[in-house]
């Protein structure tokens, strides 16, 4: 590369799979960005590990930590672009419910039929014949090399409702402070996000939940994994009411990335969806209750004095006292 004249590009993709073939390459590519790389020339160093790219920029111990003058982490793509790549109307539902299996990676994409709906999605991704989606979960382990049976057990256990890290411990049959180690993995991995209420500490651990994050890998754990085995004898009621209780949770997290800061609430037996700073004044609070499906007027206003009251009972009322209330159901997709 040193003989062509610049400006000129070079990347390398899959970094960590080159590391693992030569250990030497990132002490090389240090050596070289140090001291052989000309003027006006940039080196893309690009993987889909998230951990392992993170190992080799952000620790303080690898050769090019501190190397990168720009990193870059690729978000999952939103659902208008899921809509707008598979040809499908934002404001169905359905659509929202094909999203919810396949989450925002295009790879899984190319199972979205034109005609079909989400529950023939669900068949033909996760409960056919050898079905693409059945051994997912352990080839993202492998990839991010988070190893050991226990990771597996703790998805599972985090995908079927066990939140609290006490709760983890239980199903896993061992001790909460035996799984501080993997819990961080997983979360480096970005296989499982770290969640604490609107307006607690980051430095707090008393309220932190843990939750997967990824719609398809939510999907497989929710559903596939807890039904797979029965999924042919359920009735197309059933199946349907199982695809759309899990959209409903995806329908949530994408009613939150409407606003900027918008987290959860919880203490207790009060849960709120949304909490946000809100965009339409200075100091206010926006609370929001989220419902997927599409709300009768009657329903919305029922909805909006429940949440009022909910939010009373909270300790942030007292702290917050400009506040605007306000329910978003499935017509939210129309916008």
């Amino acid at each position: 590369m040193g003989r062509r004249k610049p400006p000129w590009t070079l990347c390398l993709d899959e970094l960590p799979y080159l590391v693992a073939s030569d250990p030497s390459l990132p002490s090389r590519l240090q050596r070289w960005i140090d001291h052989g790389i000309p003027k006006r020339c940039l080196l893309v160093l690009a993987g889909s590990s998230t951990r392992m790219m993170h190992s080799q920029f952000l620790d303080r111990s690898a050769p090019l930590f501190g190397r990168a003058r720009k990193i870059l982490q690729l978000e999952p793509m939103s659902y208008a672009a899921f809509c707008g790549a598979c040809e499908l109307d934002a404001a169905e539902p359905d659509s929202f419910e094909q999203f919810s299996c396949v989450g925002g990676l295009p790879r899984y994409w190319e199972f979205v039929e034109r005609g079909a709906d989400a529950l023939a999605l669900a068949d033909a991704l996760y409960f056919g014949f050898a079905p693409f989606m059945e051994f997912e979960p352990l080839r993202l382990l492998r990839d991010e090399q988070v190893l050991g049976p226990n990771a597996l057990a703790m998805l599972e256990a985090i995908g079927r409702g066990a939140h609290r890290p006490s709760e983890i411990a239980a199903r896993l049959g061992t001790a909460q402070t035996n799984l501080g180690r993997l819990q961080q993995q997983l979360v480096d991995a970005s296989l499982i996000e770290r969640e604490l209420p609107w307006g607690e500490s980051l430095r707090s651990t008393k309220r932190v939940l843990y939750r997967i994050d990824d719609p398809a890998l939510r999907f497989w754990f929710a559903v596939y994994s807890a039904h797979r085995s029965r999924w042919s004898a359920l009735t197309e009621a059933q199946r349907r009411k199982l695809i759309h209780d899990h959209a409903s949770t995806v329908f949530e997290d994408h009613c939150r990335g409407l606003f900027v800061g918008a987290q959860r609430y919880w203490d207790r037996d009060i849960e709120i969806d949304i909490v946000a700073p809100d965009p339409e004044q200075d100091d206010g609070v926006l609370v929001a209750e989220v419902k997927w499906r599409r709300l009768s007027a009657t329903e919305r206003k029922r909805e909006h004095a429940q949440l009022e009251a909910k939010w009373r009972r909270t300790v942030l009322a007292s702290r917050h006292p400009r506040v605007r209330f306000t329910v978003l159901d499935a017509t939210v997709l129309r916008a």
